[in-house]
């Protein structure tokens, strides 16, 4: 995995606004810490395995998937919302007829 597939992950499903890494590292703005990383490893003259932006961006994107939900469970609460969302579409359908 090289860091463009990274950038794609991110652009795909965003991080949250906010994260705290450790208990000395807390980032208020992951857009602004990703943009950082992506143009460190574009200027870095030399191996990218040697890049402290790559070794930061890739212990981020490891980070963002232990503690993200799993796909099926984002997929299953985007059925269950969208079910809901019938449901009420469906009452206030009910309750427009009947005015």
């Amino acid at each position: 995995m090289n860091y463009e597939d990274i950038r794609r992950h991110f652009e795909s499903s965003p991080p949250p606004k906010e994260v705290k890494w450790t208990e000395w590292a807390y980032i208020s703005d992951t857009q602004l810490f990703l943009k950082s990383c992506y143009i460190g490893i574009r200027n870095f003259n030399g191996p990218a395995d040697r890049c402290p932006a790559w070794w930061h961006l890739k212990e981020f994107y490891i980070l963002m998937k232990k503690i993200s939900p799993p796909a099926a469970s984002a997929e299953e609460n985007i059925l269950e919302g969208s079910a809901l969302e019938e449901n009420a579409h469906r009452q206030n359908a009910g309750e427009t007829s009947h005015a």
